[in-house]
């Protein structure tokens, strides 16, 4: 009776901390949406900017002790917390260095986490493939994203400097990342919709604006040379 009792109370407290996640995760896709549609720069985009960034790092945080409770064991789910607080990290950190023009310690370790962690999601999806678990994709398709981008960032931690413009790149790449992240998790969790394309779609148009970006400031580096 006790245990029964004990699991009824834990489901109603994940209950409550599914519901504060799915709140922050909605602040956080509405905002991420509203930074991407306002001009680059303006108050709009920078206050939007910081709700999307509050609102993505609670959700994760919340969501993350959840994939590991009783009947809502999500190894993935976990791990892509942990890749969207990394993404909205170093995404912000990337817009302080035109000032400081200096890593410092937090950045390397935040870094150096999302590397272990890649070579994990890596692993374990090689492992699932082997044994005809189509999960494995995705987590070798986000392990592999997350590698690439942590080793970049020790690449660009030493030419911090001379950067330039891919200060602002290194910006708007790591907070769409976390925006498609917000996205995907309302496709897959909100609508339902939870197969390959449910998952990729949103990365793939997020590479395309990324890709977008990236044409535009080589060309606004072009017309100021």
């Amino acid at each position: 009776m006790n245990r029964q009792l004990n699991l009824k109370q834990m489901e109603e407290t994940i209950k409550i901390l599914i519901y504060i996640h799915a709140f922050f995760g909605g602040v956080g896709l509405i905002t991420g949406i509203g930074s991407v549609i306002v001009k680059k720069g303006s108050l709009a985009h920078k206050r939007m900017g910081k709700l999307f960034s509050i609102g993505m790092i609670i959700s994760s945080l919340v969501s993350m002790p959840v994939a590991w409770m009783p009947n809502h064991e999500n190894l993935f789910l976990f791990l892509i917390g942990i890749f969207t607080i990394y993404l909205v990290l170093t995404g912000n950190r990337a817009l302080k260095f035109i000032t400081t023009q200096q890593a410092q310690w937090v950045d390397k370790v935040v870094s150096s986490a999302m590397l272990s962690f890649s070579i994990i999601m890596i692993t374990i999806g090689v492992y699932s493939l082997l044994n005809n678990l189509s999960i494995g994709i995705l987590y070798l398709i986000f392990g592999s994203i997350g590698f690439f981008l942590a080793i970049n960032d020790f690449r660009f931690y030493k030419n911090i400097k001379t950067a330039g413009n891919r200060l602002l790149m290194a910006h708007i790449s790591k907070m769409v990342g976390a925006l498609i992240a917000s996205v995907t998790a309302f496709i897959v969790a909100g609508l339902g919709i939870g197969s390959i394309i449910g998952w990729l779609l949103p990365t793939i148009l997020g590479a395309i604006y990324i890709a977008h970006w990236r044409k535009k400031t080589v060309t606004n580096n072009l017309h100021s040379a």
